[in-house]
């Protein structure tokens, strides 16, 4: 942990840590840089390594492509701030969803109040953070879906929770056919199998096989 930096404007080549009030925060962190704020210290995150960097962006193709066809409402990738609880920390999920009936929460700044579905990409760093301290945080806001996904090697894990009555984060295993469906996004579903394949799948065929009565393969002729 290092003191009050003068400015941050790009990724760091390992994670730092350092202590400042949310307005020094929002002072010296430049909107450029992947970082959040929580209990008086400003996370600056490194630069994605190549897997979690192709997960991501796989991930974000398939949804938002899905989530604009049906309207279901919009989808933001890190660095995008997301303020859940009112003078609580800011994070940044890798992904979030928020839905059409709830989009008067994004602003200029990002977005103010709880997303309906967080994504976290989990990494050597972002491990205990991920799955305890905003496992808890998103948790109070009152966050509907939170899913982790592990790209570790040896460690591939896909974890999917899913926000009960009472307020409590409840685990969803898939399906038999290893399918997880979600509740936010009417339609959607996902095998974590597809996310560990080498070299990861194409989007538009996974969203052939999520909706294919929206997004059928074009049949080709032979030798094409």
């Amino acid at each position: 942990m290092v003191a009050t930096p003068q400015r941050i404007t790009m990724l760091p080549d390992r994670e730092q840590v350092f202590l400042m009030s949310y307005e020094e925060f929002v002072a010296q962190i430049d909107e450029s840089a992947h970082a959040e704020w929580a209990n008086g210290e400003a996370i600056v995150f490194m630069s994605p390594k190549a897997r979690h960097q192709a997960l991501s962006n796989l991930l974000s193709t398939v949804i938002t492509i899905f989530v604009e066809w049906f309207g279901l409402g919009v989808v933001r990738a890190a660095a995008f701030e997301m303020r859940a609880i009112p003078g609580g920390p800011v994070r940044e999920p890798d992904l979030l969803f928020v839905a059409r009936g709830h989009l008067d929460r994004i602003t200029e700044d990002g977005l103010v109040g709880p997303a309906d579905l967080a994504i976290e990409i989990i990494s050597d760093e972002s491990l205990r953070r991920d799955r305890a301290d905003k496992f808890y945080e998103y948790q109070e806001a009152g966050i509907p879906e939170y899913w982790l996904f592990d790209p570790r090697p040896r460690l591939q894990r896909a974890d999917f929770y899913r926000l009960t009555e009472s307020g409590i984060y409840q685990s969803i295993v898939p399906d038999a056919d290893g399918r997880y469906h979600s509740a936010v996004l009417p339609g959607f579903w996902l095998d974590p199998a597809w996310l560990w394949q080498e070299p990861l799948p194409r989007a538009i065929d996974l969203l052939s096989l999520i909706a294919p009565h929206a997004f059928p393969l074009p049949k080709l002729s032979p030798g094409e």
